[in-house]
C-alpha cells in the first residue's frame, strides 16, 4: 500500500474489550418457557450507516474519525508488538476472528495523530491464533520492524460495516434495532422508538423514547411535556416479534412496566447539573479516602491504570478502588500472616450439645409435612405465621458466587423461583436477594417479568455479593501479599461467600431500612437450602426470646454452601460493629493476571499456585455467641 505513514501510538498499552459481536440469548420466561426462541443479538457500534464520499479515496489519504467513522466496525486492539519481524499482538473485539484476522485483505486502523483520531487503510498480510493468551498474531504489509510494530501499538482495528457477515434468521445487530418503532403487539398502539441498547449481562435492555400520544403522569399529577426513555428488557416474554423489514418490534411488557421506570426527576437542567457536581464532589473524597487505605496496606501499584488507557477505563479502575472493602481486606489478610484454626459449626454444634444450656429441637420431616402436628409444633407454626403476616421477618436469599461453578446459572434461576413461589405472605414481607454481580440482571428482568412474585418491589434489593481483592501467595518488595490485576483497569476479585452478608447489607444502609418497616427476625438462607421445617425455626427462635436459630437437617450442617440462619435485627447490628472478628480462609489457586514491568503491561500466566482468594461462611457469625442465645432446630427423618 502506498502512502502509508507510522503514526505515534496512544498512551494505553493494554485493555479489555467487551466483545463487539457479543452474542446474547434470549432468557426464558418462567410463566411460559415453551416460548423460548433461540434469538441472539449481535452487538455492532450504534451509528447509522452514512456512505461518504471519502470511502473511495481512504487508501491514499488519512481523514479524521468524525468524518466517515459510521462506515467502520471495531474488531480488535492492538495491544503490543510480537516479535522482530514487525507481527503485532490483537486482542480481538468480534466474534469472527478467524475471518477477521486469518483472510488477508484491506483493513483500517483508527489512531491519535496530533491530539486527532484519524482513520487509514492498511493491509493484512496473514495471521494466526495465539489462543494461549486469547489473542491474535497478526502481519501488515510495509510493517517489517519491531520499532514499526511497536507505533501501532494502542491502535483499534476496523472493518468496514458493509462487511459485516450475514447473520442466521432470528440473530440481530444492535444497530439494525436503532431506530425502530416499538408497538404494543394486544393493541397496535404506539409505544416509542428504539433509540439505544445497552448490554446488561442476563440479557440487554432497549431504551425507548416514548410517544408522545401516551398520556404519561408527572409526579404533580400533569401530562409530561417531554417524551421519557424507558428500559424495556429485550427478552422473549416481552419482545416477542422483530420485523426487520417493516422496522418494527410488537411487545407485550408487565403491567406497569412503562410506568415503572419512566424518569421521574423533574428537576430543571440546572438544579441536576448541581446534584452532578456535587456527586462527584463526594466520589472524589470517596476515591482519595480509599486511595489513602490502600497506600497504608502498601498496595500503590493498584493506581498504575489511572495513568494509562481512555476515561472510560479510568473511571472503571477508579470505581472498583472506592468498592474495596478495606476493613474486610486487612481482616482477611491476617488469616495469611497469622494463621489459626479454622472455626468450625461441627465444633460449635458439639460444645452445644455437651453444654445442654438449651435442647436441640428435633422435629421430624414428616411432620412438617402432615396436618397431624405435635402440640410444641403448632404453637411454633402459629407464633410463625404471625411474625411473617404482621411483617416482622425480612428474607435474605444468598446466591453464593464461590458455588456457581458448580451449578449452572438455569438450576440456580430454577432454585430461586422455587423458593420464591413458596414463600407465604409476601406482601408483607422484606426480600434481598444477594448474587453474583453477572446474575444481576437476569433476576431482575426475572422479577421484573413475574411480577415479583407476589412481592412489593418497594421492599425487595438485589445485590451485588460481597467481593475482596485476590493476593498473590507471594511477599512483594514491602513483605506485603500484592493485589493482582485482572487488567491495568479491573482488580482481580474473588466472592467472599455467605460470610460477607452482613458487612453487605450494612454498607447498603438496609438495617436502618428494615428497622423503620418494624422488622425484628432476620432470616438468612442460601437459595438451594432444603427449605422444609426453616420457617418454623422463626417461631423457635422468638418463642425462646434467643437471638439466633440454626437448622441442621439429621445432625449435620449444610456446610459453607448451604445455610439457613435466623437472627433478630438486634443481633446483627451489633454484628456491623463487630465486622473485625469475622474469620477467613485463604485459599491457594491458579490465576492469570497482568503486571506492570519496565513500564510495560505484561501477561502473568502461572504454572502453579500464585495467588490466594479469601472465603468466609455466614456460620462463623456465631462465634462468640452464647450458647444461651442460640438455637438449634434439627430436621430428623
Amino acid at each position: 500500500m502506498e502512502g502509508f505513514t507510522l503514526l505515534s501510538a496512544s498512551s494505553s498499552l493494554f485493555t479489555s474489550f467487551q466483545p463487539l459481536y457479543s452474542p446474547v440469548r434470549f432468557s426464558a420466561p418462567f410463566r411460559n418457557p415453551k416460548c423460548f426462541c433461540q434469538r441472539t443479538l449481535i452487538s455492532s457500534k450504534l451509528h447509522p450507516i452514512r456512505t461518504s464520499s471519502l470511502h473511495a479515496t481512504a487508501t491514499q489519504e488519512m481523514v479524521e474519525v468524525g468524518e466517515i467513522e459510521s462506515q467502520f466496525v471495531e474488531i480488535g486492539y492492538i495491544s503490543s508488538a510480537h516479535g522482530l519481524q514487525g507481527e503485532v499482538r490483537v486482542k480481538p473485539n468480534t466474534d469472527f476472528p478467524e475471518m477477521r484476522f486469518s483472510e488477508p485483505g484491506r483493513r483500517w486502523l483508527k489512531q491519535q495523530l496530533l491530539g486527532r483520531e484519524i482513520i487509514q487503510e492498511v493491509e493484512l498480510l496473514e495471521g494466526r491464533g495465539h489462543h494461549g493468551q486469547k489473542s491474535w498474531i497478526v502481519k501488515f504489509n510495509n510493517i517489517d520492524k519491531v520499532e514499526q510494530a511497536q507505533q501501532l501499538v494502542g491502535s483499534t482495528i476496523l472493518v468496514l460495516d458493509e462487511d459485516r457477515p450475514e447473520l442466521e434468521e432470528g440473530d440481530f445487530y444492535t444497530r439494525d434495532l436503532v431506530g425502530m418503532r416499538v408497538t404494543l403487539k394486544e393493541t397496535g398502539e404506539p409505544v416509542g422508538t428504539v433509540v439505544s441498547v445497552f448490554d446488561a449481562g442476563g440479557s440487554d435492555l432497549l431504551q425507548v423514547k416514548l410517544d408522545l400520544s401516551l398520556e404519561m403522569i408527572d409526579k404533580n399529577g400533569s401530562l409530561k411535556s417531554e417524551a421519557p426513555l424507558v428500559w424495556i428488557p429485550f427478552v422473549e416474554a416481552i419482545v416477542p416479534h422483530v420485523d426487520l423489514n417493516s422496522r418494527e418490534m410488537l411487545i407485550s411488557p408487565p403491567k406497569g412496566l412503562l410506568e415503572l421506570n419512566v424518569r421521574s426527576d423533574e428537576r430543571s437542567k440546572k438544579e441536576r447539573r448541581q446534584l452532578e457536581w456535587k456527586e462527584r464532589k463526594k466520589f472524589q473524597k470517596q476515591l482519595i479516602a480509599a486511595k489513602k487505605k490502600l497506600c497504608e496496606m502498601e498496595q500503590k501499584h493498584v493506581f498504575d491504570g489511572l495513568r494509562h488507557g481512555d476515561k472510560a477505563q479510568r473511571s472503571l479502575l477508579a470505581d472498583q478502588i472506592v468498592d474495596v472493602n478495606s476493613q474486610l481486606l486487612q481482616v482477611a489478610l491476617q488469616t495469611i500472616e497469622t494463621p489459626s484454626d479454622r472455626w468450625q459449626l461441627s465444633e460449635f454444634l458439639s460444645a452445644y450439645t455437651t453444654k445442654k444450656r438449651r435442647d436441640v429441637y428435633k422435629i421430624s420431616k414428616g411432620c412438617l409435612v402432615s396436618e397431624d402436628v405435635e402440640p410444641t409444633s403448632s404453637k411454633i407454626t402459629e407464633r410463625r405465621s404471625s411474625l411473617i403476616s404482621s411483617g416482622k421477618v425480612a428474607n435474605i436469599l444468598v446466591v453464593d458466587g464461590t458455588n456457581m461453578q458448580k451449578v449452572s446459572n438455569a438450576k440456580g434461576t430454577d432454585s430461586l423461583i422455587q423458593r420464591l413461589v413458596e414463600m407465604e405472605n409476601c406482601q408483607t414481607t422484606p426480600l434481598i436477594l444477594i448474587c453474583p454481580g453477572n446474575t444481576i440482571e437476569t433476576y431482575q428482568n426475572l422479577l421484573t417479568t413475574n411480577d415479583y412474585f407476589g412481592f412489593d418491589p418497594a421492599k425487595v434489593w438485589i445485590l451485588e455479593e460481597e467481593n475482596l481483592p485476590v493476593v498473590s501467595s507471594s511477599l512483594g518488595v514491602h513483605k506485603k501479599h500484592k493485589i493482582l490485576m485482572k487488567s491495568p483497569w479491573e482488580i482481580l476479585q474473588s466472592p467472599v461467600g455467605s460470610g460477607g452478608v452482613i458487612s453487605l447489607i450494612s454498607s447498603h444502609y438496609i438495617l436502618e431500612s428494615l428497622a423503620a418497616m418494624g422488622v425484628k427476625y432476620i432470616e438468612i438462607s442460601s437459595v438451594d437450602q432444603r427449605h422444609v421445617g426453616g420457617e418454623n425455626l422463626i417461631g423457635l427462635v422468638d418463642s425462646s426470646e434467643a437471638d439466633a436459630g440454626i437448622k441442621t437437617f439429621n445432625g449435620i450442617d449444610g456446610g459453607v454452601d448451604d445455610f439457613y440462619l435466623v437472627f433478630t435485627i438486634n443481633f446483627v447490628t451489633q454484628l456491623t460493629k463487630q465486622v473485625d472478628k469475622l474469620t477467613f480462609s485463604a485459599v491457594l489457586r491458579s490465576n492469570q493476571h497482568v503486571e506492570m514491568i519496565d513500564k510495560e503491561w505484561v501477561d502473568i500466566t502461572p504454572s502453579s499456585h500464585n495467588s490466594y482468594e479469601f472465603r468466609s461462611s455466614i456460620y462463623t457469625c456465631l462465634e462468640g455467641c452464647p450458647f444461651d442465645k442460640v438455637c438449634v432446630m434439627e430436621v430428623v427423618d
